[in-house]
């Protein structure tokens, strides 16, 4: 088949952008100048229309996840697709501002600004002349791509004949992206993207979360803890009321395992109730009718501690997930955060046991068994959530009073560390890495005891053993939407 290349100030391949209910509108056109953009090895992107799977470097990937959108032709011309994938595929990120209906695109050291009906846009604050304004056509947002693509330095090609755009991201040696100054925070174009704030407020929190694009349909379960009396550092309910209320979700736990106020279902409500959480939105203690037993998909990589988990029995009822953790230390994990919240604050209160003794037991003491099993049963069943929920989740740590405990524990230790921020993936070990990595910086000042709780309890093997599964990926692209 030969390939015919575009060039022209309308040809089309147009893109959507997820997160603003937006698409890119773009046609493929080989870009007539190179900029310093690419970071690391150059890639090969190829969609297909009517084929909801992407490859990138020739490695499968679903465009859309959970969603099976597929990219389609109209008018014989445009190209549309969900772009999410796309952008962070390449390490970039896009944002969207609703009050002036522009949209912001970022990819290494470049940022590209467009707004709805202005022929006027810039790049890295120059004003540059559109052919053609960005518009909205059927709530979507639509965006010329020939502008993006010659500033970028993308090469995209059309092939008419299996209607497939393949997208050419170049190498460049010595250009990478600006991320966070935290080691890990890398240039890598495969990484996902861990979005965040350093502000702790509800309109960051509702902000984060709209960064991500995520589609919060039909029952939304909220994983949170509501804290275990009569101290605990649980996060307040004026601080997420207004992203709770945003999605219509539902504030979901499941009794504890180890005694304590939340054993038992409606001492566990009463909890709620007297924390201030069922005067935002509903509370459902998922295992209040018993467990129920999802498997554990075969890994990726390496192998499995626990091959089944068992959750509470409502998490039949919840078409989407939130996990909004506090981000901590832990007596028993080192840490804890996206995983811990997935897996343990997901398990009934027999599957917290089953967790904790690594498979071995479903009742009785959750102390004393084989420390890294339990580490890794952790990554097991955060894995066997996210594949019971099709994916349909998303992941929001909040770093804020940072203690050495766990809100399970009534009385912690007073924070030593300040408050970092809120960060945001669809990566639950990227977003969990990230904030390692941000407490880690601070190793040798106020981090100095959340980090010897870590090392203490080996934590870090959690990540370890949940990146070898595939659960998710230690590396990323740390990008702040800070202002």
């Amino acid at each position: 088949m030969t390939k015919t290349k575009k060039s022209i100030a309308f040809i089309a391949v147009m893109a959507v952008i997820c997160l603003a209910f937006g698409m890119f509108a773009w046609q493929a056109s080989r870009p007539q100048t190179e900029t310093a953009l690419a970071a690391g090895e150059g890639q090969i992107i190829t969609l297909q229309i009517d084929n909801p799977v992407m490859t990138i470097n020739g490695e499968e990937r679903e465009i859309d996840p959970g969603r099976g959108t597929a990219p389609v032709l109209v008018n014989d011309a445009r190209t549309l697709l969900p772009v999410r994938a796309v952008v962070e595929a390449v390490g970039g990120a896009v944002t969207w501002d609703e009050n002036t209906n522009t949209a912001t695109l970022t990819y290494g050291n470049d940022v590209i600004s467009l707004t709805i009906d202005s022929a006027t846009a810039y790049l890295n604050g120059e004003a540059r002349t559109l052919d053609v304004a960005p518009t909205t056509i059927n709530d979507r947002t639509m965006l010329p791509i020939r502008f993006i693509a010659e500033s970028f330095g993308f090469d995209v090609e059309w092939d008419e004949n299996t209607q497939t755009v393949t997208i050419t991201v170049p190498a460049k040696e010595d250009e990478t992206m600006e991320t966070a100054n935290t080691p890990a925070a890398v240039s890598d174009t495969n990484a996902p993207v861990v979005y965040m704030t350093t502000e702790i407020t509800p309109e960051a929190l509702v902000k984060i979360y709209e960064q991500l694009g995520f589609n919060a349909e039909g029952n939304v379960a909220v994983k949170m803890s509501t804290g275990e009396p009569p101290n605990s550092n649980y996060l307040r309910p004026e601080l997420i009321k207004d992203l709770v209320q945003k999605v219509n979700g539902t504030i979901v736990e499941c009794n504890t395992a180890y005694g304590g106020s939340r054993s038992e279902t409606s001492a566990h409500k009463q909890v709620a109730e007297d924390h201030g959480f069922t005067t935002i939105a509903n509370v459902d203690i998922m295992d209040e009718d018993g467990s129920m037993t999802i498997p554990v998909p075969a890994p990726k990589g390496g192998a499995s501690t626990i091959t089944e988990d068992y959750v509470g029995a409502h998490l039949a009822n919840y078409d989407s997930l939130i996990s909004l953790a506090h981000f901590k230390g832990h007596a028993m994990a080192g840490y804890g955060g996206a995983i811990k919240n997935m897996s343990i604050g997901i398990g009934s209160s027999e599957g917290k046991a089953w967790i904790h003794s690594g498979g071995t037991k479903k009742s009785g003491s959750i102390f004393g068994g084989d420390q890294n099993a339990f580490l890794e049963a952790m990554g097991d069943a955060t894995s066997a959530v996210v594949d019971y929920m099709e994916n349909k989740v998303v992941y929001i740590n909040v770093m804020n009073r940072l203690s050495v405990d766990c809100d399970c524990d009534g009385n912690p230790a007073e924070p030593d560390m300040h408050d970092i921020g809120i960060l945001a993936s669809y990566d639950p070990v990227a977003v969990d890495q990230a904030c390692i990595d941000l407490v880690y910086a601070q190793k040798d000042g106020d981090g100095a005891s959340l980090v010897e709780r870590i090392e203490s309890r080996n934590g870090l093997h959690t990540l370890e053993h949940a990146a070898e599964i595939g659960l998710g990926s230690r590396e990323y692209n740390l990008v702040s939407i800070d202002n």
